[in-house]
């Protein structure tokens, strides 16, 4: 039994030496042995097996000989034993220390050993210190190689104590320059640190042959024939962009890397972080570096593995990053519906039969919200999984409780709503069901202690706490008792309901082996109390203190929703969204985004992963889409609620500032300034440029000066004049475009210009010249005329070109006599070859100097080229449309005529949305002819036109005219004959009908319908219409009328029966009647005019209007003028809906045609009418006014069907008493009252007539100074009220009128009289105090004081003037006395 004994020890003992030696076992299968050897020593102490021989009786022999020992052994004995507690001891307070919350900690280095640069014989110490549990064995390598410390006695010394490792090299030689790491691991994972260490010489002179072939990586301090400290340059091409992948695919991330100088023998450190973590390589990950190439692969993508992908290469302490990130989505749901499966499963505080696992809520949660998880294990080394829970669990972590100590398990977790169950997520890392001590006992040496003779009851637990709780369980942890023997225990849980005594045991069957344990079926919303018994073979022991009373709820709340969303313009196809963090967050795991696009309904997740932080970049979004976006919180517990919805945004990159323009030429010089050209930057930022900068400096024999701002405005044309120059002084200059994103940067310096009066008679060079609708045969020329035309006018143009690799004398002139335009279309162009363009001009002096040469152009058609379309609705509008795909966030149509901008043509209506632009005419005629012609901004060219000459105006009037009133054309028009049994049958034939076509049979106005007397049929296949009438009588005779409809086209026939029943005379069209029934137009003054076309009409012949069977009274008759009829409705509105007929009528007949205006009908016409209303409004006009300003415009007349709307820098106005919008009169009206500078900017006026949205817009912006418009507005000068429009008094009474003037600064007054100015004098008093208020006083009027007075007020922002006339009579008994005295 003793051999027994020692030979545990001994196993012991040497299974310490063996870990040391080799470190902790990688594969799972010998960490299994080696916690299954644990066990079985500890179960032969715990069983006292092999121990028994303690209890046998002493031998007499022996007893006497202890009795004879000496005090000096007994003495030295006893310090051994204290010697050998107080080793126990610190070890034990160490790993307390280490290991403070009795978790397995993977290692984490603290403290990291850093880079040595020496001279060789010096020794050199590398440090560094680990943390992590079980406590992580340190190997350290040299160049990726284990160091051997017996293979090289006394040149390395390796230490480690409490966590403390270092590595000392000895007299170190050039062979010890390499890059050395050290590496710690324990059951959780293995992590290296690295260091390099490079070992000079005296003499700068290197031994090629120590120089051997080899791998090394050093730092950028490499030995190069030029020294120590070489710095390399790291570059990154063919770079991996954002990527997007669905879980199980897998993925590949790459970039070349370029090092400069490349050194063959120095590598660098190739590393891969996610979201800043570093990345090993395992059986998700795998990386590779071919030498120029560094990639990583994904083999099983899983959400886990989804955020910021970070490559960095280093060579020693220089290192560049290339970052990407990555996108993983949920893999199709085998059930539809089911949510997405959770993610980063872990396991937490495992112990000997029991540990916590976490994970992470999915985004997706399948249209229905996630009603639990079940969480799933399977022992490592099998593939049987089994389900831990039966029924589902809200809260993000959960205890298994039940393992087997010893065994190593994977566990995985499933989502489940009411649809069905996720797929399971990815399993976590192995975790072995062990005391989190037990690992580290093994390295620790027993000592052989003397075994007490009986078993001790184990004394109570101690700090007994409840660490977690729910409504699904609670978790309580404990610590050992100190008194507890040698023997192994096992603990039992009690539980009460607080507030009695009544304790029950919880597990009644199988104690517990781990100090921690989950109590499962609690009532929700009760309180219970705790307490532990500890328990051995010699019994139970007493119990623990009980816990405090206990809640079974949940102590982690659901988080709040995030707050203030904000999205910001990112790239073309990204947006950054940023939040504020919810209040009283607690134990957030991060957040999910998810986005729409506006008005779609439909909500995308942007990440699978939560993240950190409170910002983040949405990719993979359509550019030019509106998006809006939402942010939920994430913890344990759950996920928060939505937030709420930013405001939309739409997706386009973000702007920069323009490159360089370049190509800067002298367009004209004078002796004191010059004119300078330029062409447009390639890249103008993503936004239209808004000026240009110039600058200038003097030459001085070759040696330029400084540089000397121009202008202080920018210009915006591509040409300005420099003034105060210095005559016949050298000068260069350069230009720099400005965007609203900034100034960019300013143009190489250009070639160097003598400022001298130009005194040539020919003309300077056009400027500005491009080349734009590029096709394969041909393109369009444009320019600008020169500023400088010599001594006469410019008469006319000539163009030039070559192809471009053609020599200067290749030049032609494409054009004989001199044109007068600025454009010009070149054709028979060869496909495939590039040519080059310039342009002079001629006057009566001669031709000037050509043009600067323009860019090479290829003449081809790229593909997806489109060209300008024409189109005639069903409406008769006539437009020109044009469509681009290749348009960037930030590109615009721009439509010319005859290559001039349209800028509000009252005769076109221009309308954009998205890749597409309509220009439609109101009104074609003779003054639209020309060639149309559209750009589009920010693309590579992309533009097209359309000629409109005489003969396709006429052409498109012909087709409008017949698609605005379409017309069933007829093959033959209504007849009649008698058949065989006395039947009349009626017919007509039309060319065509469609499934859709009707029609309709009148009889003296009165629709009859098939029946007895009537056979009706329409054979849409053939076009025939016919109708037959059993028999004639002579109350049949009269007007029969077929009419016709097919979709918008309409067409009638008519004839007139008249007979006795025996005779029949058929008399087609005998009387009056329509050729074209009743319709209505809209007049150019918005009114409505209803009309038809009539025929065989004489002056005997009456019209007659009738509306809803009341008579209209027509105030003129009729003169059936080009035989038509019409009835003018003004001011058409819903009153004048109804039925209306017109009926003609003579002694030969009558006929008659009716229109409904009611339902949709009447809103198509409102339509109309409100369209044309809005195409009347006139431009947005500023008037001041007492209270602030008013913006107004005009239209024909208003009518409520007209929808107004306002826009502030394109945000919809909310009207409140200070900014209110009304409709008085013709005038459509926005009040700003008292204006502040957050009211500047662009207005626009929406006015929508049911189908299109007319806009007229103003600028209250300005520049110069901010909010200048408004600013004069308010503060100018004027007259706010007080003088009358007219005076009338008696001669010889006083006259005294008064005003209030305001303005700020405070305006000059003066008065006219008659136009003229007048001042003050004896009679006349004119006064004007306190700044404001004016008087004007005549103490005795006259007949000469009769007039009109005027009051100017004025200062810096304007000038108004008031008008008062007055008027001096005499009285009548005045006037006769004084005709007498004359008399």
């Amino acid at each position: 039994m003793f051999s027994a004994f020692s030979n545990g020890i001994l196993l012991s003992k040497n299974s310490f030496r063996q870990v040391n030696i080799s470190g902790i076992t990688d594969t799972e299968e010998e960490r299994i042995k080696e916690s299954a050897a644990y066990v079985a020593k500890r179960n032969l102490f715990a069983t006292g097996e092999g121990v028994s021989v303690s209890k046998v009786a002493k031998t007499t022999s022996e007893e006497e000989h202890h009795e004879k020992k000496s005090r000096k052994v007994a003495i030295r004995e006893s310090a051994e034993r204290v010697a050998m507690k107080k080793t126990l001891e610190e070890t034990q307070a160490f790993h307390r220390k280490l290991n403070q919350d009795n978790l397995l900690h993977a290692p984490e280095f603290i403290i990291e050993p850093r880079s040595h640069t020496i001279w060789e014989k010096e020794n050199v110490r590398f440090n560094c210190s680990v943390a992590g549990w079980p406590e992580p064995h340190v190997t350290w390598y040299k160049n990726n190689v284990p160091i051997d410390v017996q293979a090289h006695p006394g040149k390395y010394i390796i230490q480690s104590r409490y966590g403390l490792h270092s590595l000392e090299i000895t007299e170190c030689e050039f062979d010890d320059t390499a890059q050395y790491h050290a590496s710690a691991m324990n059951v959780k994972g293995e992590v290296s640190v690295y260091a390099s260490l490079v070992v000079k010489r005296y003499k700068g002179e290197i031994d090629a042959s120590l120089l051997h072939a080899r791998n090394l990586s050093l730092s950028p301090f490499a030995v190069t024939p030029h020294g120590y400290a070489s710095r390399f340059e790291i570059s990154f091409v063919d770079k991996f962009d954002v990527a997007f992948g669905r879980e199980g695919e897998t993925m590949s991330l790459g970039c070349t890397v370029v090092i400069n100088p490349d050194i063959k023998r120095f590598k660098p450190d190739i590393e891969w972080y996610r979201n800043g973590v570093p990345i090993t390589p395992s059986k998700w990950v795998q990386m590779q570096w071919s030498g120029e190439r560094a990639s990583l692969t994904l083999t099983h993508a899983n959400k886990e593995d989804e955020g910021l992908y970070t490559l960095r290469v280093a060579m020693g302490e220089y290192y560049e990053e290339y970052s990407g990130y990555v996108f993983v989505r949920d893999a199709d749901a085998e059930i539809p519906g089911a949510p997405g499966a959770p993610l980063d499963v872990q396991c937490l505080d495992a112990n000997k039969d029991y540990v916590i696992v976490s994970w992470k809520q999915p985004a997706v949660d399948g249209g229905n919200p996630i009603l639990g998880y079940f969480i799933d294990r399977c022992e490592v080394g099998t593939s049987h999984w089994t389900q831990c829970n039966e029924n589902p669990v809200k809260f993000a972590r959960f205890p298994v409780t039940g393992l087997i100590e010893g065994r190593s398990y994977i566990f995985r977790v499933r989502a489940v709503n009411k649809a069905g169950v996720s797929l399971p997520s990815r399993v976590s890392e192995p975790v072995a069901a062990l005391d989190p001590a037990d690992r580290a006992r093994l390295k620790i040496p027993f000592p052989i202690l003397p075994c007490p003779s009986e078993g001790v009851v184990p004394g109570p637990p101690t700090d007994l706490q409840v660490i977690e709780a729910t409504k699904n369980y609670v978790v309580l942890s404990w610590k050992p008792p100190g008194q507890r023997g040698h023997e192994g225990i096992m603990y039992f849980v009690e539980k009460c309901v607080a507030g009695t005594e009544d304790w029950q045991r919880v597990n009644t069957e199988i104690p517990v082996k781990s100090p921690r344990f989950a109590v499962f079926d609690l009532s929700e919303g009760k309180s219970y109390c705790f307490r532990v018994r500890c328990c051995n073979s010699a019994g139970i022991g007493e119990p623990s203190e009980a816990t405090e009373a206990t809640v079974v709820d949940d102590k982690l709340d659901i988080p709040k929703a995030p707050g203030q969303i904000m999205p910001t313009r990112n790239t073309d196809t990204s947006v950054v969204v940023t939040w504020t963090e919810p209040p009283d967050a607690k134990e957030l795991v991060g957040y999910y985004i998810e986005s729409s696009v506006e008005g779609s309904g439909r909500w995308e997740p942007c990440n699978n992963n939560p993240v950190k932080g409170t910002r983040f970049v949405c990719h993979g979004l359509s550019t030019g889409e509106k998006y809006i976006f939402r942010v939920r919180a994430v913890n344990a517990a759950g996920l928060s609620e939505f937030s709420q919805e930013s405001e939309p945004i739409e997706v386009k990159a973000a702007i920069a500032a323009p490159s360089p323009p370049y190509d800067i030429v002298v367009l004209e010089s004078v002796r004191d300034s010059m004119v300078l050209g330029w062409k447009q930057p390639e890249a103008i930022g993503g936004t239209e440029i808004t000026g240009y900068y110039v600058n200038y400096r003097e030459v001085v024999d070759g040696v330029p000066g400084k540089w000397k701002e121009a202008n202080i405005k920018a210009v915006s044309e591509r040409a300005y004049r420099i003034q105060n120059l210095k005559e016949n002084m050298v000068y260069q200059f350069q230009v720099a475009a400005a965007n609203l994103a900034g100034v960019g940067a300013p143009s190489k310096p250009s070639k160097s210009f003598k400022c001298e009066e130009w005194t040539i008679a020919v003309p300077g060079p056009p400027h500005d010249v491009k080349c734009t609708e590029v096709r394969k045969d041909s393109l369009v020329l444009l320019w600008k005329e020169p500023v400088y035309s010599g001594r006469s006018p410019i008469v006319g143009y000539y163009v030039d070109m070559k192809e471009t690799e053609a020599k200067e004398e290749r030049w032609r002139s494409v054009n004989e006599k001199p044109l007068q335009k600025k454009y010009l279309k070149i054709g028979g162009l060869t496909q495939g070859v590039s040519y080059v363009f310039r342009v002079r001009a001629t006057n009566q002096a001669g031709v000037g100097k050509p043009s600067d040469v323009t860019d090479a152009v290829m003449a081809e058609t790229r593909p997806g080229t489109k060209e300008v379309v024409v189109d005639v609705d069903d409406n008769g509008v006539i437009s020109l449309n044009f469509e681009c795909d290749q348009m960037s966030p930030d590109s615009k149509f721009i439509w010319s005529k005859n290559y001039e901008p349209i800028e509000d043509d009252p005769r076109l209506n221009i309308d954009t949305k998205g890749g597409k632009s309509k220009l439609s005419f109101k009104n074609l005629g003779e003054d639209d002819l020309g060639i149309y012609s559209c750009i589009v901004t920010d693309t590579d060219g992309v533009s097209s036109s359309y000629t409109i000459d005489e003969e396709e105006m006429k052409r498109l009037l012909a087709l409008s005219h017949e698609r605005q009133f379409p017309t069933v054309p007829l093959m033959s028009e209504l007849a009649v004959e008698i058949l065989e049994k006395g039947e009349v049958r009626f017919w007509l034939q039309a060319e065509k009908l469609s499934g859709n076509a009707k029609a309709n049979f009148v009889f003296n106005d009165k629709e009859i319908f098939n029946g007895e007397k009537y056979k009706m049929k329409v054979d849409k296949n053939t076009g025939l219409v016919e109708m037959i009438m059993d028999k004639l009588e002579e109350k049949d005779e009269g007007t029969y009328t077929f009419q016709l409809q097919d979709g918008k086209a309409t067409n009638q026939s008519s004839l007139v029966l008249i007979g006795d029943g025996r005779l029949i005379c058929i008399m087609q069209w005998a009387g009056p009647h329509f050729v074209d029934k009743l319709g209505w137009e809209v007049t150019d003054e918005c009114n409505v005019m209803l009309k038809c076309k009539v025929a065989n009409i004489k002056k005997e012949t009456h019209i007659v209007w009738y509306k809803d069977d009341r008579e209209i009274m027509v105030d003129e008759e009729h003169d059936f003028k080009d035989g038509v009829c019409t009835l003018l409705i003004s001011e058409f509105s819903k009153k004048d809906a109804g039925t209306y007929e017109v009926i003609l009528k003579d002694d030969r007949g009558k006929d008659s045609s009716e229109l409904k205006l009611k339902d949709t009908a009447f809103a198509d016409l409102m339509n109309e009418v409100c369209r044309r209303i809005a195409l009347s409004a006139t431009d947005l006009k500023i008037q001041s006014t007492a209270e602030g300003i008013r913006l107004y415009s005009y239209v024909t007349y208003y009518v409520e069907d007209l929808r107004v709307g306002w826009v502030h820098n394109d945000t919809q106005i909310k009207f409140t008493d200070r900014m209110r919008t009304g409709v008085t009169g013709e005038q459509i009206w926005l009040q700003i009252n008292e204006p502040t500078p957050q009211d500047k900017g662009r207005y626009t006026m929406e006015l929508f007539d049911g189908n299109t949205t007319h806009k007229k817009t103003v600028d209250l912006s300005g520049q110069g100074r901010p909010f200048p418009l408004l600013t004069s507005l308010l503060y100018r000068a004027r007259v706010l009220g007080g003088l009358p429009d007219v005076v009338t008094i008696q001669e010889g009474k006083a006259l005294n009128l008064s005003c209030t003037v305001w303005g700020d600064p405070t305006p000059e007054v003066s008065w006219l009289k008659n136009e003229k100015s007048f001042v003050s004098d004896a009679n006349c008093i004119l006064k004007f105090e306190s700044g404001k208020n004016v008087s004007f006083s005549i103490s005795t009027v006259s007949t000469q004081d009769s007039g009109k007075y005027s009051i100017v007020v004025k200062n810096k922002y304007g000038t108004e003037t008031s008008d008062v006339t007055v008027s001096v009579y005499i009285p009548e008994e005045e006037r006769e006395s004084e005709q007498e005295k004359k008399q």
